[in-house]
């Protein structure tokens, strides 16, 4: 069986320097120019196998960032001006997300065909793997075409979207003006490319102690669906925009991540846009910072766990050169006593008058950052108030962050007791030159209460603009249509900004060596603000997006 899709093997992100050092062959599988999956065999269902291995290697888990206006974003306007009139002719429309319902009005032309170049299914295992890549079926225009045809479409495209969330994405930034003109994308004249995600191994699953049934993404499968994207457009030599409207909130919250990392360089490629949701954390009570400054050098904080969530992680990352230990106390206060840092340890702790199970990993050097990092893992916790005390080694100021994790992965009966609602953009989210989009309500041009707030842990500025994200009319699969509201609406929505930009540079030739990060200047540069609010802020970014008065600021003198 194919070591990506078996469950015996981890899937760990490696340098592409590191390669030599293992076998290769079916070990090794490419994700990118700086990056590769090396396949391992499991040692069994020990969530310590994450410290017999370096925590940045294991792929983080990504969930869904979603569950109106055209013209309050300037688009309508535009598309009227008979000397713009960007409807995305020529550019390529790339979401790594469920699938699509490929059947949809929203993805034909007027003469019934697909607007879909390809479709890569890495669920589907009995058509056509694609080129370069080791698993799942391709389908590609005429495939699809010959699908639309047929009594049967499944038996020809076996390729369906069960949850809907990408058929909305999709829809929102590239859909097609329906029969009765009611419903239209951003960008309804693009070109569309899709991967369907296949679902994170059980085996990633339990290192994090997450329930087999939560549905939720591996970072090496997105690495590998963008990869997919960036190679169509290369053969069709097209520009494109990558829409990520997935998240997390794993890993350090500065950009340091693998994904970040990649979609960062990538933006700064000619014809390469790239658009990331900032999570709907906003609200969420799931993050915690303190800064402790003065005598005794501790703090003491409180989460409560609801009944109903029985494996769930959360992390601690405090800043260099700080070293904290960590002292965990069950609702009736039995005590893990101070763990203190290492370099590998994993400990498990079996509470005694409880079913609790708790490992602690204080790692005092984290890999891909260099800075410490408590992941704590429970499994079967007692319901309660869950006490927690961190402490310095050094007895000296020190400050941390804590997070728990994001989307459906937890419910929302689990929360910190004293929550911090700023530093909650989840990743990718915290790369330094994708467009970071948040979420407003259009109707009343207030920010969305679930809307993830920056900055980022480094204080980058995050997010970077904010689009319309409320009730967003969208296409749903079974020929229907519904609306979208979160982040991931809004990062559709801007993802089909991104388009008409790139379309006016590059297939039109006014500025053909146009950059995705150049487009996202520009971008900010004409966002709308607000002469109450300083900018940029934590909150707005920027402010919010409007493609017309980019073109105005872009023309006028």
């Amino acid at each position: 069986m194919n070591k990506i899709l078996d469950n015996n093997y981890y899937d760990l992100i490696i340098n592409n320097i590191s390669v030599p050092s293992y076998d290769t062959g079916d070990n090794i599988t490419p994700l990118t120019e700086r990056s590769s999956l090396l396949h391992i065999p499991t040692t069994g269902t020990d969530p310590c196998d994450l410290g017999t291995h370096p925590y940045n290697v294991f792929p983080s888990l990504y969930t869904l960032e979603s569950t109106i206006s055209i013209e309050k974003s300037g688009i309508g306007t535009v598309q009227r001006n008979p000397f713009l009139n960007l409807t995305g002719q020529g550019v390529l429309m790339g979401f790594v997300d469920t699938g699509i319902d490929y059947q949809h009005n929203a993805f034909r032309n007027n003469d019934g065909t697909t607007r879909i170049v390809s479709i890569w299914d890495q669920t589907v295992q009995t058509g056509i793997i694609p080129e370069g890549f080791t698993f799942g079926s391709e389908y590609n225009r005429e495939a699809i075409n010959l699908a639309l045809t047929s009594e049967d479409p499944l038996s020809i495209v076996p390729s369906t979207d069960t949850n809907g969330h990408g058929t909305a994405m999709a829809s929102i930034a590239a859909g097609s003006v329906s029969a009765d003109e009611v419903f239209a994308g951003v960008v309804p004249n693009s070109q569309i490319v899709i991967v369907k995600l296949k679902d994170a191994k059980e085996n990633l699953k339990n290192v994090f102690t997450i329930p087999k049934d939560t549905y939720c993404f591996q970072e090496s499968d997105i690495l590998l669906g963008i990869r997919y994207l960036f190679l169509t457009a290369q053969k069709l030599s097209l520009p494109l925009v990558i829409c990520i409207s997935l998240g997390t909130s794993q890993g350090s919250h500065d950009g340091k991540g693998t994904l970040s990392s990649y979609l960062t360089y990538l933006v700064q490629l000619p014809g390469i846009g790239v658009c990331t949701s900032a999570g709907n954390q906003g609200n969420t009570q799931r993050h915690y910072f303190n800064s402790t400054s003065a005598v005794p050098f501790y703090n003491d904080f409180e989460l409560r766990i609801g009944e109903n969530d029985k494996e769930f992680w959360m992390e601690i990352w405090p800043y260099a050169p700080e070293r904290i230990s960590i002292d965990i106390s069950t609702p009736n206060r039995e005590s893990t006593q101070r763990i203190y840092p290492s370099i590998s340890d994993c400990r498990k702790f079996n509470f005694i008058f409880t079913q609790s199970v708790v490992w602690v990993n204080n790692i005092i050097f984290e890999e891909e950052t260099g800075d410490q990092l408590i992941l704590i893992r429970f499994l079967n916790p007692q319901p309660g108030v869950w006490s927690l005390r961190a402490q310095s080694l050094e007895n000296e100021s020190f400050s941390f962050h804590c997070w728990l994790p994001s989307g459906s992965i937890i419910s929302d009966s689990t929360y910190f007791l004293a929550p911090n609602p700023d530093t909650t953009i989840t990743s990718p989210g915290n790369g330094a030159n994708q467009l970071t989009v948040t979420a407003y309500n259009q109707f009343n041009d207030g920010i969305l209460p679930e809307s993830s707030r920056g900055y980022t842990r480094s204080g980058l500025v995050k997010p970077d603009i904010a689009a319309p994200g409320y009730q967003i009319p969208c296409a749903a699969p079974g020929n229907q249509y519904g609306t979208a509201t979160g982040t991931g609406a809004a990062c559709a929505h801007a993802a089909g900004i991104i388009a008409m930009v790139l379309e006016w540079g590059i297939p039109r030739g006014n500025y053909t060596s146009l950059t995705g990060y150049d487009v996202n200047r520009l971008i900010i540069r004409g966002a709308v603000r607000s002469p109450s609010e300083v900018y940029p802020n934590n909150v707005w970014g920027y402010g919010r997006i409007n493609v017309n008065n980019l073109f105005e600021r872009l023309t006028n003198i």
